[in-house]
């Protein structure tokens, strides 16, 4: 059959989807003949008749009655002939040259979503749910689009009230294919075009989508754990702009729903809207009180003021709880005010021995205090007689006395002054310097210990070093060799030689030469390993020395302390043992081993356990 670009692009299946139908249609080969002739005439005819033909299945689908077998029979029937597709890809064209124009896009709409409910094929299922419907949905986000901007553009009336009406009939289907197939709820909620339907500054159509928001969710209220939280967020500030933008209580209403049913499907959202919206609650409480739908208002505004539902549980509890303590304090006062008569002479009673108490208490503390001024008066005069007892004593002393007197009065009270002043300071002294004496206490053991510590280590390589290096020849000592030399060799004349015996004695000079060569390497080898050993030992003992203390030390400082090799390591390890072995010993053991080597300290004793 020649088709055209609509036909080719539905008819792109592939040798599966072409032995998929294959096999349908060799199970039964009794299927509806006005199908298969419709889905002919369709591959046949050009793209602009292609909807107009499609508008014929309204009336085939009428035939069988609603939710029967035949009517199922009859939608596979109509996928497994392409006709969903068909209309699938119809829905994307511009319906401006076709004839009916944008009622026929409608109508097509209704039907796709009529045949798509209730349909699940028993062969290529995975591409119907997987393809098929979101191919679907999209195409019917688009139409919406379209048809919402052709409102918004529209200068009559007349033109805006059919086109409004269109928009209302599609998102209609978009909401009855969901209803049909939940699954498809997910891709609906992420996609670009759902989104750019709420983006409207349009009232009509900002309810319409505000509803079909609301419908979805309702749908499937499971969705929003498998979409990502941007795309939840970019529907939450749409919802939020639409909530401040309109006074239409439907809307108010509607998107109220919608933020209710986001919150409670995903738990995760409520601390995302007190994060991102922080005067949210002030706004709304403003705008939409006392506007018909107070009960999910405050519902709403509960939520974002406590921050979880477990807190809006406990604040419910905490408020019947003080419901019944205010009921119950109530009734305890209506109880109390019925005795109020027999209670009145006993408040009386209570008063008049409360005001008697208090007239004793104030009589008590004004006799108190006369009795503390005269005792005040006493003392006043005691001391004025007192003085001038002293000067009538003063006026019989000579004068030169009196002055001696008040020299040493003064000196006694300096001499207080400046031992109480001397106490203070050096109390205070005592307690700065307190903290520097413990330091400078603590330097000095630890200065002993480790000059003990190096003095015993000097003494341990005093003892094991046995090399020594050569001494030098002076010319005295030259002298004394070369006549020793002379005189050995005129007392040891040389005997005639042979030549054999000269090359005999050649050869044994060279074997010895050898032999002193190989001797002197060996003996450079252990100088150098000597050297080597003392040069480790120095740089440790600079290690220890420098060392901070266990409270100042870092990871960097143990690291220095730490030695790759695992022999170094394991022989490290015993002498530690051993050392320690001998510390716990008893102290008769100890007598003479100051100087004795880690390696022999009780090697029979020590019980060491070494991991390589």
């Amino acid at each position: 059959m020649a088709g055209s670009s609509l036909g080719s692009s539905a008819s792109e299946g592939g040798a599966t989807k072409r032995n998929a139908v294959k096999d349908y249609l060799d199970q039964d080969s009794k299927r509806d003949v006005h199908v298969f002739h419709l889905a002919t005439e369709v591959a046949e005819s050009p793209e602009n008749k292609i909807p107009i033909l499609l508008l014929k299945l309204k009336d085939i689908l009428k035939g069988p009655p609603f939710g029967s077998r035949e009517l199922k029979q009859l939608k596979e029937d109509i996928y497994y002939y392409d006709l969903i597709q068909y209309c699938v890809l119809v829905l994307a064209l511009d319906f401006r040259n076709i004839r009916g124009q944008w009622f026929t896009a409608v109508q097509l709409a209704d039907i796709l979503s009529t045949v798509c409910v209730g349909l699940d094929p028993k062969n290529d299922a995975e591409e119907f749910h997987d393809k098929v419907l979101p191919s679907a949905a999209d195409n019917l986000m688009l139409l919406a689009r379209r048809l919402q901007a052709r409102f918004l553009k529209a200068d009559e009336d007349d033109d805006k009230q059919d086109f409004l009406r269109y928009f209302h009939h599609v998102t209609d289907s978009l909401c009855w294919l969901l209803s049909g197939h939940a699954h498809l709820t997910p891709h609906v909620f992420q996609s670009d075009q759902l989104l750019q339907l709420l983006l409207t500054d349009d009232m009509e159509t900002t309810v319409i989508m505000v509803s079909v928001l609301l419908s979805i969710l309702q749908l499937n209220r499971t969705l929003l754990l498998s979409v990502k939280e941007r795309s939840i967020q970019l529907i939450l500030d749409e919802v939020i702009y639409e909530l401040f933008e309109n006074t239409n209580p439907v809307i108010g209403s509607t998107c109220i729903k919608i933020m209710l049913l986001i919150v409670e499907s995903h738990p995760p959202t409520l601390q995302m809207l007190r994060n991102s919206y922080k005067g949210l609650s002030r706004l709304l409480n403003k705008l939409w009180t006392g506007r018909g739908f107070d009960e999910d208002l405050y519902q709403l505004l509960e939520l974002l003021h406590v921050g979880s539902f477990q807190g809006v549980k406990e604040q419910k509890f905490y408020r019947a709880a003080s419901l019944i303590q205010a009921t119950w304090r109530a009734h305890q006062t209506r109880k109390r005010v019925k005795k109020l008569p027999k209670v009145v002479t006993h408040l009386q009673r209570s008063f008049r021995a409360k005001r008697a108490q208090d007239a004793q208490r104030l009589e008590k503390e004004r006799e108190e205090e006369e009795l503390r001024h005269l005792l005040q008066l006493q003392r006043h005069r005691a001391l004025r007689d007192f003085r001038q007892r002293q000067l009538g004593l003063l006026e019989i002393v000579p004068a030169s006395e009196i002055a001696k007197y008040l020299k040493h009065e003064k000196e006694q009270s300096a001499m207080v002054i400046q031992k109480v002043w001397r106490g203070y300071r050096q109390r205070q002294s005592f307690s700065q310097q307190k903290s520097s004496l413990k330091k400078f206490k603590a330097a000095i053991i630890i200065q002993r210990s480790v000059l003990r510590f190096l003095e015993k280590r000097r003494n341990l390589r005093r003892d094991i070093l046995t090399w020594r290096g050569p001494k030098g020849l002076t010319d005295t000592r030259r002298q004394e060799l070369r006549a020793q030399l002379v005189d050995y060799v005129k007392h040891h004349a040389v005997t005639h030689v042979t030549e054999e015996r000269t090359k005999e004695q050649h050869a044994q000079v060279q074997e010895m030469l050898g032999q002193y060569l190989m001797r002197r390497n060996l003996e450079r080898r252990s100088e150098l390993r000597g050297e080597a050993l003392l040069a480790q030992i120095n740089t440790d003992i600079e290690l220890l020395m420098s060392a901070p203390s266990l409270k100042e030390a870092t990871e960097k400082d143990v690291e220095l302390f730490n030695c790759r090799s695992a022999p170094v390591a394991a022989r490290a390890k015993q002498c530690h043992g051993a050392m320690l072995q001998s510390v716990r010993g008893p102290w008769w053991k100890k007598l003479g081993d100051e100087m004795q080597d880690p390696d022999t300290i009780y090697a029979d004793d020590a019980d060491l356990d070494l991991v390589l």
